[in-house]
């Protein structure tokens, strides 16, 4: 089986999000789909597979290190590189992808490689903070929501505190969510907005995830009523770092970036 690795969300090698992304003839197990992911260690691996079916060109899974995901953005970005790059699908066509929890996904290339990806926006609901969340980010929250994915969307006062967080890992892990996402305002050098994502439960070692697409499902609605843009720019400023453009569309987000492969071989398992 050809498998790439693909570091999305950057235009530059060993920066970005890197997903392993295995182009499937035929379906696999899911128990053999997850023991593959476990064994590269990314985020996410991302299992593409020819669909028959006249509303989708492939089938798409993603699995962490430890379990199979509904939605993740920088694998999809990932795969679609993928298919571009190696020839697969041409690069005028759109990819319509079928996923298991997430619908539809649609993502299109425009001439200079930027890669549009059109996803369910999440918009994050006001909650109280769960019992021990400030103490395990160490900081102040100025305002916590959860979303339809089930992670915690956590305001904090400046980009400087986004940027310096380093937070308890076994306390964010006893907090009931996928993941946390805490953001401020952009304090210059052309983003909107930073965020970080923590992912306790589904993320092995340190549990961050260097660029998350779909932490910016959440993140597009939230900063586009308190910026009144619909499009807007982020950065997540995770040690790999990562650029996402976001655009609000209704009840979808246009998640946008670029990718680079760093590695095309063959899995001889």
């Amino acid at each position: 089986m050809r498998m790439l690795v693909v570091d999305a969300f950057t235009d530059r090698p060993f920066a970005g999000n890197p997903a392993g992304v295995c182009l499937l003839a035929e379906p696999a197990d899911p128990g053999w789909m997850q023991r593959v992911a476990a064994e590269m260690k990314h985020s996410e691996t991302v299992f593409v597979l020819p669909a028959e079916d006249p509303d989708a060109d492939f089938e798409l899974r993603w699995f962490t290190p430890v379990v199979e995901v509904a939605l993740c953005g920088h694998a999809t970005l990932a795969s679609a590189h993928a298919l571009y790059d190696t020839g697969t699908v041409a690069p005028d066509r759109p990819i319509r992808f079928r996923t298991l929890k997430s619908g539809a996904l649609t993502v299109t290339r425009a001439g200079d490689g930027l890669l549009s990806m059109d996803f369910p926006a999440g918009p994050a609901e006001p909650v109280d903070a769960p019992a021990g969340l400030a103490e395990a980010l160490g900081l102040p929250l100025l305002w916590t929501g959860r979303n339809f994915q089930n992670d915690l969307l956590v305001e904090v006062a400046d980009e400087r505190s986004v940027r310096g967080l380093a937070p308890d890992i076994a306390g964010l892990a006893r907090i009931d969510a996928r993941g946390v996402i805490v953001t401020a305002a952009g304090a210059g050098g052309g983003h909107d907005f930073v965020s970080r994502f923590f992912g306790a439960r589904v993320l092995p070692g340190d549990a961050e995830d260097p660029v998350t697409g779909s932490a910016h499902c959440a993140l597009a609605p939230f900063w586009a009523e308190r910026l009144g843009r619909t499009e807007l720019t982020g950065y997540q400023a995770s040690a790999r770092g990562g650029q996402v453009r976001v655009a609000l569309r209704g009840d979808r987000v246009i998640l946008s970036g670029t990718a680079v492969t760093v590695l095309d071989g063959t899995l001889a398992v």
